[in-house]
C-alpha cells in the first residue's frame, strides 16, 4: 500500500523499509519477547520524490537525517508493533510535508516616522523620572 504525502505526492512500499526490533520501555514482560519497536529507512536520494524536495530534505539540520541522505525513524512509544509501524510513517509523513511548503519570502519595512517619535519621547520621559530621582538639594 502507498504511503501518500499529498494528493499528487506518494511513497511505493519499496521505498521505505520498516524492520521491527526489541524495544525498551513499556509493556512488562511482554516487552522481552516481542519485537515491538520499528526502524524505518528511507533513502531521501534514491527515492521518487521530485528534485526539489530532495535538495531541501538534505539541507534540513534534523538529526533524524544521515550524512548519507538516509532518514532514520525510530518508534517504540506503543506497546503494539502496528501502532508504532504508523507512528514511524506518521512521522515520514510530516517531516516531507514540512519541506513542501515555501517559506513566504520577508520583505524588510521600517518603521513609520510617528513610530519613532512615540519611541524617542517614551525614552525621553522614562529619562526624566529616572533624572529626577536624586537627592533633593534646596
Amino acid at each position: 500500500m502507498p504511503i501518500l504525502i499529498s494528493q499528487h505526492l506518494a511513497l511505493g512500499d519499496a521505498e521505505v523499509e520498516l524492520s521491527a526490533v526489541k524495544a525498551s520501555g513499556p509493556g512488562g514482560q511482554h516487552v522481552n519477547t516481542s519485537s515491538t519497536a520499528i526502524h524505518l529507512r528511507f533513502d531521501i536520494r534514491a527515492s521518487s520524490l521530485p528534485e526539489l524536495y530532495k535538495e531541501r530534505l538534505l539541507a534540513l539540520s534534523d538529526h533524524r537525517i544521515t550524512d548519507e541522505g538516509i532518514v532514520i525513524i525510530k518508534s517504540r512509544e506503543h506497546r503494539s508493533q502496528e501502532m508504532n509501524r504508523q507512528g514511524a510513517v506518521e512521522r515520514l509523513i510530516s517531516l516531507i510535508r514540512s519541506v513542501t511548503i515555501t517559506p513566504k519570502k520577508r520583505r524588510p519595512t521600517r518603521p513609520s516616522k510617528n513610530a519613532r517619535a512615540k519611541r524617542m519621547n517614551a525614552k525621553t520621559r522614562r529619562s526624566d523620572i529616572k533624572k529626577n530621582r536624586g537627592k533633593i538639594t534646596h
